[in-house]
Parts: C-alpha cells; sequence; structure tokens
C-alpha cells in the first residue's frame, strides 16, 4: 500500500488537525498487512470515522480503486477539509464529511458499509476534554480511561454490517486501532 503525499499544513491546521504520527502509519502498516484479505472480500463501501488529515482515507481509497465507495468522517472543519485536500493530492476518490462519529450516517449506511476504520482518540484525559476542548485537543483526547470516543461509537459497530455478515470474527486490531471487515 502506497504511503500518501501529505500536504503540508497551515499553522491554522497545525494548530487544529492532528498530524500524521506513528499510530497513522501502524494504521495504514496494518491495512496494507490485511489488504489481500480485504480484496478478496470486494468491499463497496469503506468508511472511515475520523479523519484528521486523511492520510489513512488516502491509502485505503488508492489501495482498493474505484471499485469501493470510499467516505470519512470528522467532527473538526479544518480536518475534513485537511483529508479532502490529501486524497486530491493523491488522487484518491474520497466523500469527506464533517460529522459527530456516524451521527448523520447510521440510518442511510445501515447493513452496507464492508469496511469501517478507525483510530480513536485514546489518551486519557478528563471527559470535559472531548467536548470542550480545543480542536487540536479533542483529536486526542479519549476521555476516561482513553476509551470514551471509542465506546461512544461502539454499539453502532453491528448497525453498520450486514445481517449475514460475520463482524465478530473479522475484527482485526492493531495498536488500539480497529478495522472492521464485513465477511
Amino acid at each position: 500500500m502506497e504511503t500518501p503525499v501529505i500536504s503540508s499544513f497551515t499553522r491554522s491546521e497545525a494548530a487544529s488537525v492532528y498530524e500524521p504520527a506513528e499510530d497513522s502509519f501502524l494504521l495504514i502498516d496494518a491495512l496494507e498487512k490485511d489488504l489481500s484479505e480485504i480484496a478478496k472480500r470486494r468491499p463497496t463501501i469503506c468508511l472511515e470515522v475520523g479523519s484528521g488529515s486523511g492520510v489513512v482515507s488516502a491509502a485505503v481509497a488508492k489501495a482498493l480503486g474505484h471499485t469501493c465507495y470510499c467516505l470519512a468522517t470528522d467532527i473538526n472543519k479544518k480536518a475534513a477539509e485537511m483529508t479532502k485536500r490529501t486524497c486530491e493530492t493523491n488522487n484518491a476518490d474520497v466523500d469527506v464529511l464533517v460529522n459527530d462519529l456516524v451521527e448523520c450516517l447510521a440510518d442511510r449506511l445501515r447493513n452496507q458499509v464492508d469496511l469501517l476504520i478507525f483510530n480513536p482518540p485514546y489518551v486519557v484525559t478528563p471527559s470535559e476534554e472531548i467536548h470542550s476542548g480545543e480542536l487540536l485537543t479533542r483529536s486526542w483526547a479519549g476521555g476516561i480511561k482513553g476509551r470514551e470516543v471509542m465506546d461512544r461509537l461502539a454499539p453502532h459497530y453491528s448497525e453498520f454490517f450486514g445481517k449475514d455478515s460475520k463482524t465478530s470474527s473479522s475484527i482485526s486490531v492493531h495498536v488500539a486501532r480497529f478495522v472492521f471487515i464485513a465477511q
């Protein structure tokens, strides 16, 4: 899987968008490791929640090509703009939405997602930092036990995959990041 070219961050973006770091690249490496299995299942819809800079979305969209519709969400408007720019720079076709996790998508994508990618904020912080902190802080603030954001999305996992999929047996966990592949 090709590592995407990362557009240079402006000062404003650097102050509010999570720059790709080790965890971003470890997630790309994990996806690359699973790429043949993912491709074998011929995903048609891929959703990345919390896309940040867009480096993961761009890598996945390039690797899967035009056979898979790729969608990315981020609560941060500047991150969504950065995701779009990173994807355009890398000729990766990804639609980007400003959205809190999957709030506006749950009904529309119910039983239709083949690949769900989530690199959740995981740093242990006070809960308040998740909701009222600066945008950059919110990108890594995981709340109590570093799991609050992840735990908000978890109840929706099964809603996205078709009833016939075996999601529980299709979970790859890499470096506390989650990649769900519907069978």
